[in-house]
Parts: structure tokens; sequence; C-alpha cells
């Protein structure tokens, strides 16, 4: 099955599910818990990342780099400096919040048929801060602690509150995917009301944390797992999902891992779901600016790595 019709499959019962929230959102916000969001992230969303690895092996051959350790050192080298910094210039997140709103808002629109323009690279950023701002739009207080909790001042969000421009960056977010329709094409057409719609409804319904982990596993992660399948596999999504899983295992199982550890270290100062939500967040964060880098790396040099070997052929080969 074509990857593309796969997808829009997905997003589909994932508009689907959103739209029966109003009767049994209750119920996930009650019996969806941090621990239980931490594990759904661990199992569906690092995933998603697994693969950079073998993407990495990729990269150091054009770099001519000859030690693949020297890509693990810089990759883990990277996130312990943002991490470090998080505890020590809390303000950092902010930085964060613009790169990962660039990182949404790239990766949900690589499905839908636009060119590669700097003007699409604006509304990358101004669609992904959707994601950022729903929450505070529809659930202020809520989504005030989850802030105040991975050390984000309050004077910020206090500050676009009470200047109106919560509501004023949410709307423009939601008109900003009509950008995407300059030259109408019913596809993108569907595939961006699925989107708007699901993540509205998801961020209406359920608390800021459940909703996040319903966004970040089961649109955002999920889609991308299902590209790099039809990757390894272009003619049997299928198999190209099995060899997905068979390559990620190892990476996702240590990710879970250093997270559990995490959660067991911070639990000696603060309760457990704040240990929980202060791991999901921050280790996250700190997965996501390698992560973003070696993307952008790898697309800077992508006529160099198709003049060479196929990505699929690199991952099968298990170089």
């Amino acid at each position: 099955m074509n990857n593309q019709l796969f997808i829009n499959k997905i997003n589909l019962i994932v508009f689907l599910f959103c739209c029966s929230l109003f009767l049994w959102s209750n119920y996930l916000n009650q019996y969806i818990t941090p621990l239980v969001s931490l594990f759904i992230i661990l199992i569906l969303g690092t995933s998603h990342g697994a693969l950079d690895n073998y993407k990495g092996s990729i990269l150091i051959k054009h770099y001519r780099i000859k030690n693949i350790f020297n890509f693990y050192f810089i990759y883990l080298l990277i996130s312990i400096i943002f991490f470090s910094l998080w505890f020590y210039i809390p303000s950092v997140l902010i930085i964060f919040l613009l790169v990962a709103s660039y990182h949404f808002g790239k990766e949900d629109s690589e499905i839908l048929k636009h060119d590669a323009s700097i003007s699409y690279r604006i509304i990358y950023f101004i669609k992904g801060s959707l994601i950022v701002f729903a929450p505070l739009y529809f659930q202020f207080k809520e989504t005030l602690y989850l802030f105040e909790l991975i050390n984000l001042d309050a004077k910020y969000l206090y500050f676009l509150k009470n200047n109106n421009l919560i509501d004023s960056i949410f709307y423009i977010s939601i008109f900003s995917n009509l950008y995407f329709l300059r030259k109408f094409n019913f596809l993108n057409l569907k595939i961006i009301c699925l989107d708007i719609s699901s993540i509205i409804l998801l961020f209406y319904f359920l608390s800021p944390l459940v909703a996040f982990t319903f966004y970040f596993c089961f649109i955002h992660s999920l889609r991308h797992i299902v590209s790099l399948a039809n990757l390894l596999s272009p003619n049997d999504l299928k198999s190209g999902l099995n060899t997905f899983i068979k390559k990620a295992m190892p990476l996702t199982l240590l990710t879970a891992l250093i997270f559990v550890c995490a959660v067991i270290y911070s639990s000696q100062y603060y309760s457990a779901n704040e240990s929980i939500i202060k791991v999901i967040f921050i280790g996250l964060a700190s997965l996501t600016f390698p992560h973003i880098l070696l993307e952008y790396l790898l697309k800077k040099n992508e006529k160099y790595f198709k003049n060479i070997i196929s990505f699929s052929s690199w991952l099968l080969c298990g170089c």
C-alpha cells in the first residue's frame, strides 16, 4: 500500500477517535496518568528517531569521519549540553519551543504536496506553533502548571495571555495552513482539515499532557515511522514496518532505560508524577536538538546521498 494512502487512513482513524472524545474524555484524563503517557511515548514517540544511528552512519561518510563513535559522542554531547542548560538557564526552554514548533510544522507537512521555498519554512514554524499554543488557548492554568514544572518562568506566559497574543497566534497558526492551498489540491485540503480538527479536538477535550501524548505518538511520530518504513521497503509497507521495528528496537530500549533511570533518580527530589513529567519534556527536548540537526544535515546533503547509495540499502545491510 502506498505510504500516503496509509497515512491518510491513519489520519482518518485519529480524526474519528478525536470526534468521539466528548464521550470518554473524562475516562482518558483520569486513567492515562503521567506513567501511562511515559510508556506510550517511549514505545511510539521516541522510536521515530531510533534510526538516527543508521542515518548518522551515512552522514559521517560524507564528512569523511571513519569512526561511528564520533557520531555517537557528538549526538550525546549535544543532548547533554541542552539538558544541562535547561537547569542553569531555564529560559533556554523558549529556544526549544521555537525549534520544536518548526520541527512539528515541517515534519507534519512532509506529506503535503508543496515546494521547498523559504516562504514555506516560515509557514512550518507558524503551523507547528499550534502544538504549543493550543493547550495554552484551551487550558491555560493546566498548561501553566506543566511549564512551571519544567522551569519556565510564568511571567512569559502571563505576558502572552494579558496581551491577547495566545489567541492571536492560535488563530494565525490555524489559518497558516491555507498557504498550502495556494495551488488547490484536494489531497492537501483533506490532510489539512483532518490534522487541524484532530489537534483542536485533542487539546480541547484532553488534559495538556494526555493531548500532547496522543498528538506526539499517533500523529507526529506514527507518520514519520510510516515514511521511514516506506523508504526501507517502497513496494511493501508491511515489510518496511517489520524492518523498522527490528532496526529501531535497540535504540528505543536504550532510550527507555535512560528515561526510567532519570525518573527513579528525579523521584528522590520530586513526587512521582512531577518526576515523570519533567523527564518526558526535558528528555524529549534533549533528544530533539541533535535529531533535528541530523535531519537538517541529511537534507542539506541529500543530492550527495542519492548519488552514492539508497537510504534503504544502508539500513538493510546494517551499515
